[in-house]
């Protein structure tokens, strides 16, 4: 249902449709199939590091006045107070309790500068690290980390979204990569649909079922070799590996300590389990929580769903850190954009790309850092300005891509990240 407070865009009066296709900065349009191989150098490089990244989606527009970067005491400032963090001189909003005290382990990212205030646009550019344009379209950050991080014997997908309804498809969001790296999700945090054995069918049967279909499927592949084919091979290869890994999505198998820690609600549970896939070295987890588009009552519904967010992402990020996967994985929260330091008619902040804010923690970012800042109202961006693109170099680089190395794409080079932009150096350990 959408949201009496939205702001009655497209994007916003779907249930989850996925964010517009087609896009990236110039260039000509990209066509493909699966032959695609990193660079030898960085294929060598990620052969070693097996890193995997964790993304929190903010999704509707977050307002960064109410949990990143507060200006209390101001005229765009809001009710809400700044609270001392775990780090001396760093505060964020106290709708963030839980998560200050792990602000040692987070980079904040306050400069942030898209200039860009559609939903759809901006989700694009923030997934891809590209502007929408319809001369060509790029994959997702999921999709490049699935294909550079995850083995090609692993049995696990390597581009997961927990979301909070639905789910059970492949997403249309890994480009010229190909399917194989296209996102799968799984709704409500259950596993995925279709992954139990029918009635009649014991393990013995379905033994004798594969065999006679990888029988059939390499007769049909040797007389009628294409990329479609191999994806259509892949696709049932996928299928009944994840059967066999069926038990690493129900996170009904964590303990009841654990499920009290993380709190017994639907996102309480989704970071459980993207805890769980991550320990299963899952390269790619997102995790979906909205809706912020808070053009009314902005106040009010950010005092909802903020909190909802705090305890279990603090959770996560301490057991993380505990279990000592923080080192190998980078964890982002993000949004489209942010919302605007004035506040309407209606107690709301509007769309706001101007100056805004990303969370970065873990694998090679600083920790208990800031890097960039807005002026005393919000406004604008005084310091360390960052956009779309050099934050998608960023978070390849923090889990040892090279993101300025390039895919081949049937003997063409293709820019893994936009040319034009480059990491953000100084958040780099």
């Amino acid at each position: 249902m959408r949201p009496s407070y939205a702001c009655g865009s497209a994007e916003h009066t779907m249930a989850r449709r996925r964010f517009l296709a087609g896009a990236a900065c110039g260039g000509a349009a990209l066509f493909g199939g699966l032959n695609l191989l990193t660079h030898g150098a960085a294929a060598a490089t990620m052969a070693k590091k097996q890193k995997k990244i964790l993304l929190f989606n903010m999704h509707g527009g977050l307002s960064q006045l109410e949990t990143w970067d507060p200006k209390p005491g101001t005229e765009t400032g809001g009710p809400f107070r700044a609270i001392p963090t775990s780090v001396p001189g760093i505060h964020i909003s106290e709708l963030l309790p839980k998560t200050a005290q792990q602000m040692h382990h987070l980079c904040l990212l306050r400069g942030v500068n898209t200039s860009e205030d559609d939903h759809g646009k901006g989700a694009y550019m923030m997934l891809t690290g590209r502007r929408q344009n319809p001369a060509a379209n790029f994959p997702e950050l999921g999709a490049v980390a699935a294909k550079t991080l995850s083995p090609e014997s692993s049995p696990m997908p390597g581009h997961i979204r927990i979301v909070p309804s639905g789910g059970g498809g492949r997403g249309n969001d890994a480009a010229y990569l190909g399917p194989k790296f296209s996102s799968v999700a799984l709704g409500n945090g259950k596993p995925p649909q279709h992954t139990l054995l029918p009635d009649g069918i014991d393990e013995k049967s379905e033994s004798r079922r594969q065999s006679f279909r990888k029988s059939a499927d390499q007769s049909f592949a040797a007389r009628h070799p294409s990329a479609m084919t191999d994806a259509f091979l892949n696709s049932y290869d996928s299928a009944e590996q994840l059967m066999q890994k069926r038990d690493v999505f129900d996170v009904e198998k964590e303990s009841d300590s654990d499920k009290d820690r993380y709190g017994r609600t639907d996102f309480g549970r989704h970071c459980l389990l993207a805890r769980r896939l991550l320990q299963n070295d899952v390269p790619f987890v997102q995790v979906m929580h909205s809706n912020y588009d808070t053009h009314n009552e902005n106040f009010d519904f950010h005092q909802e769903l903020v909190p909802q967010f705090d305890a279990p992402f603090a959770t996560l990020i301490s057991d993380l850190a505990t279990l000592g996967l923080l080192d190998d994985t980078l964890v982002v929260v993000m949004s489209e954009f942010g919302r605007t330091p004035n506040i309407n008619l209606y107690m709301g902040r509007d769309h706001w790309s101007k100056a805004w804010s990303v969370v970065m923690a873990g694998s090679k970012v600083a920790r208990g850092a800031v890097y960039g800042a807005t002026n005393d109202k919000g406004t604008e961006v005084v310091d360390g300005k960052v956009d779309h693109g050099q934050l998608f170099h960023t978070y390849l680089q923090a889990v040892g891509v090279e993101s300025t190395d390039n895919f081949v794409l049937d003997g063409r080079e293709v820019p893994i990240a936009d040319p034009s932009c480059e990491p953000i150096w100084k958040v780099l350990a």
